[in-house]
């Protein structure tokens, strides 16, 4: 695997739904590929990088972590679609063993990200 590839997806995966731009920290793109090796299940991304009127649009904190211009070299974040409890466990597992410790967990979605800027070492409903 290259520095640019990943294994188990494509850089578009993770483009904002509003311009298509794409900036993804290099920790946030090896954790997250290692999370899609263990959890043994494909990784839909409903929400991956975000450019600034987006987030806005879709109700983001102006401090996301899905943000693609930011100082800690782009976008850390990605909301993970889960459709039945099994991919729910599947991918809170990958995610745990790649050591991601900021964790949200929705009815239909995980949202995983390695902002270190905050608190770690949390996981939250939604």
């Amino acid at each position: 695997m290259t520095e640019d590839k990943m294994q188990f997806f494509e850089p578009g995966e993770f483009a904002c739904l509003c311009c298509g731009r794409t900036r993804l920290n290099p920790k946030f793109k090896d954790k997250i590929d290692t999370a899609r090796l263990y959890a043994k299940v494909p990784f839909v991304i409903t929400s991956g990088c975000r450019c600034e009127k987006h987030n806005k649009v879709v109700g983001g904190k102006p401090t996301s972590s899905h943000l693609i211009d930011n100082h800690i070299g782009g976008c850390c974040a990605a909301d993970i679609r889960t459709a039945t409890s099994v991919e729910r466990f599947r991918v809170l597992y990958g995610l745990i063993q790649a050591r991601f410790l900021r964790i949200g967990i929705g009815k239909d979605f995980v949202h995983a990200d390695c902002d270190e800027e905050k608190d770690v070492g949390v996981m939250w409903m939604y």
